[in-house]
């Protein structure tokens, strides 16, 4: 694993959450937790969940489509019945996956008085909880709309997806008037080239093999969390 120089000057620090932060997909997961508890239609849902993670492995995946796929079981429960399903979600699927050294390196940042946050193509239903196991309070995610305390299963905004992880971190930058000098990225997929590309220091980790191809060929460090 190599070891990353962390500067004494406070900087934003971005990780993805996906096979970065945690051992697996939470968006992927969470469709089998669906499936497993018989909560959706099994042998249909199975399938085109397995079929949009593969899409999104070999970069061919309509974002929309996906978004609406996964938020529309969202829309067919109480903000209550999901929270509680949540809760069990968390305990059988991802707690597994938690990385200890992904939990060191945040906190390593932390203690720095780095400004730490997510940004990750996932919904926030499924991930903000994630994040808070991890101490980020600061999450972009994509966002479900929500209409009458009910998810209405349409995305809301520009989903946080390759490029518009770049849309929707800028716009954040201008809100909350940050810059990305001395600024980190940690991610494991080529999904995120585009903000790998703007940050300062861009860190691959556990990286699919096309991410680590350009992180090769262009000099940015590559560690394991796992």
């Amino acid at each position: 694993m190599a070891k990353i120089k962390l500067e004494n000057s406070m900087a934003l620090v971005i990780f993805d959450l996906d096979s970065t932060l945690i051992g697996g997909d939470s968006d992927y997961l969470w469709g089998e937790f669906l499936v497993q508890n018989n909560y959706v239609d099994a042998t249909k849902f199975a399938a085109q969940n397995a079929q949009f993670y593969e899409e999104y492995k070999a970069g061919t995946l309509d974002i929309m489509a996906y978004q609406r796929f996964a938020l529309k079981p969202l829309s067919e429960h109480s903000m209550e019945t999901l929270n509680k399903w949540h809760a069990q979600f968390m305990e059988t699927f991802i707690e597994p996956i938690i990385l200890p050294k992904a939990l060191a390196l945040v906190n390593e940042h932390k203690n720095k008085g780095d400004r730490v946050m997510i940004i990750t193509a996932t919904n926030t239903f499924v991930t903000r909880r994630i994040g808070l196991r991890y101490g980020i309070a600061e999450l972009l995610g994509t966002n479900g709309e929500i209409k009458n305390k009910r998810y209405t299963g349409e995305v809301e905004g520009v989903p946080t997806f390759q490029a518009g992880k770049v849309t929707r971190l800028n716009e954040w930058l201008k809100r909350e008037n940050e810059s990305l000098e001395g600024s980190f990225f940690y991610s494991d997929s080529f999904n995120d080239l585009p903000l790998l590309e703007i940050v300062e220091n861009p860190i691959v980790v556990d990286a699919d093999d096309k991410l680590l191809e350009i992180a090769q060929t262009r000099g940015w460090p590559s560690i394991s969390l796992r």
